[in-house]
């Protein structure tokens, strides 16, 4: 975790503390089935709960001594609250393992992580939303391969956008119901010496699903979707910051980060406006799509339970989270101030000579007889004189002077061809589309 990259509620979430927090919900809600059972005298839960009701605080530094010593971190926790609780702590951990209380508290953790990402992204949505209705018809050249291709509307880019962040909430609901699972089954996951009605009761109280089948440890194709779903987002999020670096650029310059007072681009440059935080998301996103090829790797365990993933998880758990919680945050900002630049993308979109409608031009052609390898043939040969006069001349007067073309369109029609309008004509069917 990185202090630059993290914030205060998602960081929380994988403190020390929180974490002996769940495990000790775990185990205690395990003792109260056990007890409901008969397996454990009731004394034993109300005995847990009593000592957790006066608020004791987590000693992480005993914890970590006491592991220090018996180099496993469930046992040195279970040993620290049977030293505070005193004889009937004894009760705890029956027919269970590690395993159930390692990975149950990371679906906790993974669940609760979700849930403020999904919170992240539906701001995210209301913001992308507001900027495309207010650039709904806000004329900008569309590109391919980065050369202007046909026009669009700004809205039109934040539309898709949007989107694609809500196919990524939609993907992002699903990982987390695919994670929320418990499993507490004992050794190999048999049920061999605790019931399977307290693996329902915990699940129950911590508001997850239970496992069908936990082999002594969750499956780890379950972590696998999830953190792939975050590496897809972290790639949304590329993809929009990317889009703005390159309108910022000084060649282009349609939109620019907010830039605000005081603020400076550069050490040596004072006139610099660099694009700093869509270049700090693109970096970010490429952390959180790496954390995604080692949860692939993990899904390969031995056997019924091996602990090659338990090392990874401490990595990835954390940092993916809290790196995409903060990146999420930062994209959202970045939207909200986004400045805008109608008049630079009315200059761009008519900088070359009328180029942008030359698909129309080739589809009069055809629709007026001429074949369509004459009619590319006749539009082409015209496109190249503006293209290489780097807009100098107008496409439109070429055709007009140009008697093949002018013996199957009139001029008329030909400026028919050249208006604006003609192609943001279905943007309120797209906007419908997208929300509603």
């Amino acid at each position: 975790m990185v202090p630059r990259y993290s914030r205060p509620e998602m960081t929380a979430i994988w403190t020390p503390e929180a974490r002996f927090h769940i495990w000790f919900e775990i185990e205690a809600h395990a003792t109260d089935a056990l007890a409901d059972l008969g397996v454990v005298p009731k004394e034993a839960a109300e005995a847990l709960w009593a000592w957790w009701r006066t608020d004791p605080a987590i000693d992480v530094p005993a914890i970590d001594a006491i592991e220090a010593v018996t180099k496993h971190d469930v046992i040195a926790f279970l040993t620290w609250v049977a030293d505070n609780v005193g004889d009937q702590a004894r009760f705890m951990h029956q027919g269970m393992t590690s395993s159930d209380v390692l990975d149950t508290c990371l679906a906790v953790q993974l669940a609760r992580a979700a849930d403020i990402l999904l919170a992240d992204l539906d701001a995210l949505l209301a913001v992308l939303k507001r900027r495309a209705v207010e650039h709904k018809m806000t004329p900008t050249i569309g590109r391919s391969h980065g050369i202007h291709a046909e026009p669009v509307t700004f809205g039109l880019k934040l539309a898709q956008a949007y989107a694609e962040f809500d196919r990524c909430k939609t993907r992002l609901i699903a990982a987390r119901a695919d994670i929320a699972t418990c499993a507490i089954s004992g050794a190999v996951g048999t049920f061999a010496n605790i019931d399977p009605s307290v693996e329902e009761h915990v699940a129950a109280k911590l508001g997850l699903s239970v496992e069908p089948v936990s082999t002594q440890v969750i499956p780890r194709d379950r972590h696998a979707m999830f953190f792939a779903t975050l590496g897809v987002i972290a790639s949304s999020i590329e993809r929009l910051a990317t889009e703005v670096r390159h309108l910022q650029r000084t060649e282009v310059l349609e939109a620019e980060e907010y830039f605000s007072p005081g603020q400076k681009g550069s050490s040596a440059m004072p006139h610099k406006r660099n694009p700093v935080l869509t270049e700090n998301l693109t970096g970010l996103a490429r952390m959180v799509r790496g954390y995604v090829t080692p949860a692939l790797e993990n899904v390969a365990l031995w056997h019924e339970r091996d602990i090659s993933h338990s090392s990874v998880e401490r990595y990835i758990g954390p940092d993916a989270t809290i790196t995409l919680d903060f990146a999420l945050a930062r994209l959202t900002g970045v939207i909200d101030k986004l400045l805008v630049y109608p008049e630079r993308m009315d200059k761009n979109l008519n900088k070359m000579g009328g180029l942008v409608h030359s698909q129309r031009v080739l589809l009069a052609l055809t629709q007026a007889g001429v074949s369509r390898e004459d009619s590319y043939r006749l539009v082409q040969r015209n496109a190249m004189k503006v293209w290489e006069s780097d807009g100098q001349l107008s496409l439109l007067e070429l055709l007009k002077a140009d008697p093949e073309v002018t013996a199957a369109l009139s001029p008329a029609q030909l400026e028919e061809k050249f208006d604006l309008g003609y192609h943001l004509k279905h943007v309120d069917t797209i906007f419908a589309r997208v929300f509603g």
